[in-house]
């Protein structure tokens, strides 16, 4: 294809004044004269790049930094940052010369942008994991990190039909583990919601179509309700003076998805389809008397349901996000929620963290409430160890967005995720109380300090000074801090220790006439093979390794000679490495008598012919085979697309394969039987077992069928729906007890 680079170079700049016209925050010379600048720089470092699409690639920083003006709302210092983020990474532009050219706290967002490169040993870590510490080690400096990096991957996403489709599957995958999480806690409901929603289209398109070919149906209906709906709420409204806007916002397809996939709710009767949202134009100082005057107002006509009544305007998320939310009956008997907030609210609802420079000034502004969320998040960040894995499990336990308000014994408010038990408590009070504790009085009522704390519950942790944090405290915590706080305490308990054990060392050298030297102590930590001193001294402490016990040690002129034991390859503490596995680009094609790499098929997804899939090399069992939908498969191609390979059927061999599927419907005489016979007489397929129980005219049923691959199955699906009384039937995703 032939490319006019003037009508490019006209293009560029359209895009590039389209930007300036959306940077409202950068209104001085000097902000307009650094964004030219930015401009410029990223021209001509990117002027020979294209991306996948065939386009030039100045068109991606240009959309990123629009994206982080316009709807995140940021100023001039993160437009700049955007428009560079992808100059040391991929351009000659150092680092060096970010920092001469705009600034140092320009060089410190984008290196906290920029991926780490180098040779990766992925036998011990994950490339991705690193890269995802790395950005999140600057979050507690700059949170425009994470904001601008949203703002790339939501480009990204925006953009992702060009390319292959194991990138796609790869990079939906993370978005889905990680972005859209942290957009999600910071506030960023448009954004969230637009990065699940593309991830669903790029990992289930079929799924993501069928879902939305259902809304664009059902579009007229839902408009003509909301009118009716309305319509007495508007007079209401009006008679008292309000100045609103009424809104409706239909649920996001992937939202959707969850609760098909999640509750096993059909579409059909998914009563939260859609929400009414009431917006209010209230000074600050009376929008939550004029918020609870609608409340009343819409209750007045609608009957509320007493156990929906949500009240994030007196406790807000810790988030920001700040409303009402009420579920009332219609007159056609479906259930409606109704949010009200003020344009206030409604503006951090929508921009979260990145809209709080419109309101600085109050009491709780989204910056404090993220400053919150930070502090307690901090100490993973700073205390990430030496497992980037295990880090980002750590910190998106921080992410969870269900979270509990409970109280101290002096009626303070704490805000802690749901399922937190009374040591989470603890150690959010205080590390040191943490570390004492020995249980909690739950509402005046002794519990252990695993339980299980509740909203509203008060609690008061009993403390003991003869206390100190155990491993097993690790299973019972669920808030990364705490984690993070026992961990650091075990890790200086061990180190007590080990200065024990050096001093029982250093006697038991002396009495041998050894020298104290660090070559005689390399020597004990090679002949124990404890990798390092701290581990020998430990281990001395506690009597692992008994010193006076060895009598082959001998002492020539102070120093200690050893006779070596026959060195293992592998101790019990060592990771298991995979000794082979497939090159990468290699594929796995199933079905192929001539296929060389042994793999097996993973019972979580049970996957058949027909259904898309991918290869995972483990750790001990080979490859296993996936489905791409499988619940398993955004935490594999998100922590290790390094050990994911290509996988495809062999449309040749008609092997079957094992599938479940479970019924619901109305009991009816004769209704097993017809099931039973379209599976075997219209069908012809193989049952391997069948289950039914009725209760009160509901009848639930499961089968195993043995079919040839989706289309087969498929055809099954469709004929037993056609039968009366028969209400869903659904492929079991996992495998069958």
């Amino acid at each position: 294809m032939e490319i006019d680079l003037i009508e490019e170079n006209k293009e560029i700049v359209r895009r590039y004044r389209s930007l300036l016209r959306v940077c409202n925050r950068s209104k001085t010379k000097n902000e307009r004269s650094q964004i030219r600048k930015a401009f410029n720089v990223a021209l001509e470092a990117h002027k020979d790049m294209r991306r996948k699409s065939g386009e030039p690639y100045i068109y991606h920083p240009l959309a990123v930094a629009k994206i982080a003006a316009e709807e995140l709302g940021l100023g001039t210092l993160a437009i700049v940052c955007a428009l560079l983020h992808d100059t040391v990474e991929d351009t000659y532009i150092t680092l060096d010369d970010i920092e001469n050219l705009f600034g140092k706290k320009e060089r410190i967002i984008i290196d906290g942008l920029t991926k780490i490169s180098g040779v990766f040993d992925h036998q011990t870590t994950s490339q991705q994991a690193e890269n995802f510490r790395k950005m999140l080690l600057t979050l507690s400096d700059d949170v425009r990190v994470i904001l601008i990096k949203l703002a790339d991957r939501l480009h990204n996403m925006r953009t992702l039909d060009h390319m292959s489709r194991e990138k796609q599957l790869k990079i939906a995958s993370e978005t889905l583990f990680m972005y859209a999480p942290l957009a999600h806690r910071l506030g960023l409901y448009n954004i969230k919601t637009e990065l699940e929603d593309l991830s669903l289209k790029f990992q289930d398109p079929d799924a993501y179509d069928e879902i939305t070919a259902k809304l664009q149906k059902t579009q007229a209906v839902r408009t003509r309700f909301i009118n009716q709906f309305t319509l007495p709420i508007r007079r209401a409204l009006d008679e008292m003076g309000v100045h609103y806007e009424i809104k409706s916002r239909t649920k996001s397809i992937y939202s959707i998805w969850n609760k098909i996939h999640q509750k096993g709710v059909p579409f059909e009767e998914i009563y939260d389809l859609f929400a009414i949202r009431i917006i209010i134009d209230s000074d600050e100082e009376h929008e939550k008397s004029e918020c609870w005057r609608v409340y009343a107002a819409v209750t007045d006509y609608y009957q509320p349901s007493p156990d929906r009544l949500r009240d994030w305007i007196s406790i807000p998320k810790s988030s920001g996000y700040e409303a009402l939310h009420t579920t009332v009956m219609s007159p056609s008997g479906k259930w409606v929620e109704v949010q009200i907030r003020s344009v206030r609210m409604d503006d951090l609802a929508e921009k979260g963290y990145a809209a709080h420079w419109k309101y600085k000034g109050t009491v709780e502004s989204p910056e404090s409430k993220l400053d919150k969320w930070l502090s307690q998040v901090r100490e993973v960040l700073e205390n990430p160890g030496d497992d980037a894995l295990e880090f980002i499990d750590n910190f998106k336990l921080s992410l969870f967005s269900e979270e509990i308000y409970v109280f101290t014994p002096s009626g303070d408010l704490k805000t802690l995720p749901k399922g937190s038990t009374a040591l989470d408590f603890a150690f959010n009070i205080h590390s040191q109380i943490g570390s004492q504790c020995i249980g909690a009085k739950v509402n005046h009522k002794l519990v252990p300090m695993s339980h299980v704390i509740r909203s509203g519950d008060q609690i008061e942790i009993l403390t003991s000074k003869k206390q100190r944090p155990k491993e097993e405290w690790l299973s019972i915590v669920v808030t990364a801090s705490a984690r993070q706080k026992i961990k650091v305490a075990l890790k200086e308990e061990r180190k007590k220790i080990a200065e024990e054990g050096k001093s029982l060392l250093r006697k038991y050298f002396q009495s041998i006439h050894a020298d104290w030297l660090a070559v005689n102590i390399d020597e004990l930590v090679k002949y124990f093979e404890t990798f390092s001193t701290q581990e020998l001294y430990f281990r001395i402490a506690k009597e692992k390794v008994v010193l006076k016990d060895f009598k082959s040690f001998k002492v020539e002129g102070g120093r200690i000679k050893v006779n070596r034991k026959k060195e293992k390859l592998l101790t019990e503490e060592s990771p298991k490495i995979i000794t082979s596995a497939p090159s990468v680009g290699s594929s796995v094609v199933i079905g192929d008598a001539e296929q060389k790499v042994d793999f097996s098929l993973a019972t979580c997804c049970n996957p058949i012919p027909g259904d898309e899939v991918f290869g995972f090399t483990t750790v001990d069992e080979g490859i296993k085979i996936h489905r791409t939908s499988c619940p398993n498969a955004q935490e594999m191609m998100s922590k290790f697309a390094y050990r994911v390979i290509k996988a495809r059927w062999n449309s040749q061999n008609l092997v079957q394969f094992e599938v479940g599927l479970k019924f619901t419907g109305i009991d009816d005489v004769g209704l097993v039987q017809k099931i039973t016979n379209i599976i075997s007489t219209d069908m012809r397929v193989n049952m391997r077992a069948i289950s039914f129980e009725a209760i009160d005219g509901i009848f639930s049923g499961r089968v195993i069928v043995l079919v040839h691959d989706t289309a087969h199955l498929n055809d099954l699906i469709k004929n037993l729906k056609a039968v009366d009384g028969v209400l869903t039937v659904d492929r079991i995703e996992s495998e069958f007890s």
